[in-house]
């Protein structure tokens, strides 16, 4: 078996009595990217040498004895929309593709203190716009189950790479879905933690309101670890919460005898594909035989959801990108007379069309005459929305359903079809809008694809969705399944 399939309490213990070293963990890790990458494509940045410098350093450290963290020379891979400083932060667009950063995010920061190796960057979709990785402007990520199918977007390099073995484990971030989606579709676990909860000082902004940093990792327990190293308050972040962070590591009992759980009448209607409906039910009744109690309730603002976050992200989207405009940073066009011209050629020939479409969207819907129509109600269906939630979660522990309505689709099937393409993240917008925390685990599969759960918790409980997400995956074994590459 694999290093990198190893319990990363096994790993660890492997490095404290010295039958492993760190080098060895990263060079496992680039060989198997070298081996594998061809056909999944996830990095667009494979930094070896400093990889291997690290991994030098680290081994130095362990030979001088001391206790180490537990996240302690694990091979890591960043979305490349969180900026490290020395290796390039593309967005995975044109516009970004020589920005070289002179700063790490504090999420990087936390890493590089646990003491994790960065191995590379990920690729993603351009600006984390989209939902199956089809919009990088570099290459088509690849699911390692089925390489004719997507990886899921927008943090698809994230989990395709440790599906695939690449790394121990990824950060992504989540915007409307980008971390669970693609976990779902790859067959690992992503965590959308709470709005907050963990710095977003360095990565590059999307919808700010919405965005937040979490793990990709091969089971709950890692989750939990890697969310211990990156969560806390940063006072570089103005949305950082000054919260106490649990340990979240001794949540994962196993015990959920008596856990209340709401499953939305919504996340199991129309449009959700059979199987992924029959492997849900099939998961209540893991939770039944734990102890769990389970009742149908009704988040009913929910058909809503899609068209509010559409109008909410693309408004804060076009903000965020008006500071692309060829003249600080990124591409500038060779072509223009006037300053006119280099605004928008820059901006024409460093974004890709998903982006654009965005920006025209949001620019829309904040424009004179429309601001009332669109962006305050969309406002004020976010509120509706976060109240169905509070009011379940008076009654509810946890709430479950699936991360995707079907499983993943082909390349090229529906890159054509937006509006399709957004209605695939009908089940993990809501939360995003209501800013609370959420899970995607495996539950099943069908036709070779894995099929992802979900779980969603209250606002910094992440203890008790990591409790319940850990006693499903003790009991099942859909977490030990590996693609075949």
């Amino acid at each position: 078996m694999s290093l990198l399939q190893s319990r990363l309490q096994d790993i660890h213990t492997s490095l404290k009595d010295k039958t492993v070293s760190v080098q060895e963990l990263v060079n496992e890790s680039l060989k198997r990217i070298e081996a594998t990458d061809g056909k999944v494509q996830a990095f667009l940045n494979v930094d070896a040498e400093g990889a291997q410098k690290s991994a030098a350093r680290l081994d130095q450290q362990l030979a001088e004895g001391g206790e180490r963290g537990l996240l302690f020379g694990l091979p890591a891979g960043i979305k490349d929309n969180i900026v490290t400083e020395g290796l390039k932060t593309t967005c995975a667009s044109r516009f970004l593709e020589n920005y070289d950063p002179i700063y790490d995010a504090t999420v990087v920061q936390k890493l590089r203190s646990a003491e994790s190796v960065t191995i590379g960057k990920l690729n993603m979709d351009e600006f984390a716009m989209g939902g199956s990785n089809e919009n990088s402007a570099f290459q088509v990520t690849r699911n390692p189950w089925n390489l004719n199918h997507v990886p899921g977007g927008s943090s698809g390099g994230s989990a395709a790479a440790v599906a695939a073995g690449q790394v121990y484990f990824a950060l992504g971030s989540d915007t409307g879905g980008s971390i669970r989606q693609p976990a779902a579709f790859c067959g690992v676990v992503g965590l959308k933690p709470t709005y907050g909860l963990v710095s977003r000082f360095g990565l590059v902004a999307f919808a700010s309101s919405l965005d937040q940093i979490g793990p990709v990792t091969k089971n709950v327990e890692d989750a939990a670890y890697v969310l211990q190293s990156i969560a806390g308050y940063d006072k570089m972040d103005s949305t950082s919460a000054n919260v106490d962070i649990p340990d979240y590591v001794s949540s994962l009992t196993g015990d959920v005898k008596g856990m209340k759980i709401g499953v939305p009448k919504e996340y199991l209607g129309e449009g959700i594909d059979p199987q992924v409906k029959q492997s849900i039910m099939d998961a209540l009744k893991v939770y039944e035989g734990l102890g769990a109690v389970w009742e149908e309730v009704s988040l009913p603002h929910t058909e809503y959801a899609v068209a509010a976050y559409y109008i909410l992200a693309s408004s804060e989207a076009s903000s965020n990108l008006a500071r692309y405009d060829g003249v600080r940073y990124g591409v500038r066009t060779e072509n223009a007379n006037n300053l006119l011209e280099l605004y928008t050629k820059s901006r024409s020939e460093g974004f890709g069309p998903e982006v654009k479409r965005r920006i025209m969207l949001g620019t829309y819907a904040l424009s004179s005459g429309y601001y009332d129509a669109y962006y305050l109600k969309a406002q004020k269906v976010r509120t509706l929305i976060k109240q169905d939630f509070d009011q379940i979660f008076e009654q509810y522990d946890v709430i479950l359903g699936p991360t995707t309505p079907t499983p993943a689709f082909a390349i090229g099937s529906i890159i054509n079809d937006p509006l399709t393409m957004y209605l695939n993240d009908i089940c993990t917008i809501p939360i995003n809008l209501a800013g609370l925390p959420a899970i995607s685990i495996p539950c099943g599969f069908t036709n070779g694809l894995p099929i992802g759960l979900q779980l969603i918790g209250k606002a910094f409980d992440e203890s008790t969705v990591l409790r319940a997400a850990h006693a499903f995956e003790q009991h099942t074994e859909f977490h030990k399944e590996k693609p075949s590459l």
